[in-house]
């Protein structure tokens, strides 16, 4: 990253900013508490944006503290979601592909950075078809602390080669734009599942990546 004082690096969150899943992932969710008989609380869904399994089966659905039961409902729920995912098929969100091209050409290196599983992102990678736009990806197998602790993203980073504070993160959720935050990288929100007016937190806002131009977020690392 060192040839260039104007070059930076581009980090992805994936659902809500690559992909459109959230209809998927919380169908996943239906499908496993019918299959358990367990209840799913009133607003689950939207609390747990951006976070891993482990964090959303004991704190936020209040399933079961026991690690090992925790693990075997985290690999039951992902691989639910593959079979909403093969039935109903997954597409890139507008501008998604545009944005990549752009980056692209100019020379910018992109990483993912999700807290969902490696498989996940690799059967919707192969279904848009994207897979060429990004160097490394880095999924919830590869990190201890989900977020909003910065693991995710500064373990992108050092796989691109690339000082955090000279990243850019693309997010659509509030744990996820609090990761960014704490690594200490700029940050777009996007607003997909979340109004643009909540995203207070985030650099710049908006709800489609082709809205944006390389130079404009250039300019904050001349």
């Amino acid at each position: 990253m060192s040839d260039s004082s104007a070059k930076w690096a581009a980090l992805f969150d994936w659902d809500g900013v690559i992909i459109d899943s959230s209809s998927h992932h919380e169908e996943s969710w239906e499908r496993l508490a019918r299959e358990i008989d367990r209840p799913l609380p009133e607003g689950h869904f939207q609390k747990s944006f951006g976070r891993k399994n482990e964090a959303i089966i004991p704190d936020i659905l209040a399933w079961t503290t026991e690690p090992a039961e925790i693990r075997r409902l985290s690999l039951r729920k992902e691989a639910l979601y593959r079979e909403v995912v093969a039935e109903r098929g997954v597409e890139a969100l507008p501008g998604v592909r545009t944005w990549l091209e752009r980056l692209r050409a100019a020379g910018i290196p992109c990483a993912i950075g999700s807290s969902t599983h490696r498989e996940n992102i690799a059967l919707s990678l192969g279904l848009i078809g994207l897979g060429e736009f990004f160097a490394a990806a880095v999924t919830s197998e590869d990190v201890k602390q989900g977020k909003p602790h910065p693991e995710v993203f500064l373990t992108a980073a050092a796989r691109l080669g690339a000082e955090p504070t000279r990243c850019v993160v693309f997010e659509d959720a509030h744990v996820g734009i609090a990761a960014a935050r704490a690594g200490g990288m700029k940050v777009v929100g996007v607003a997909t599942t979340h109004p643009a007016e909540e995203l207070t937190a985030a650099d710049i806002v908006v709800r489609r990546l082709d809205e944006l131009q390389v130079a404009q977020l250039a300019a904050w690392f001349a």
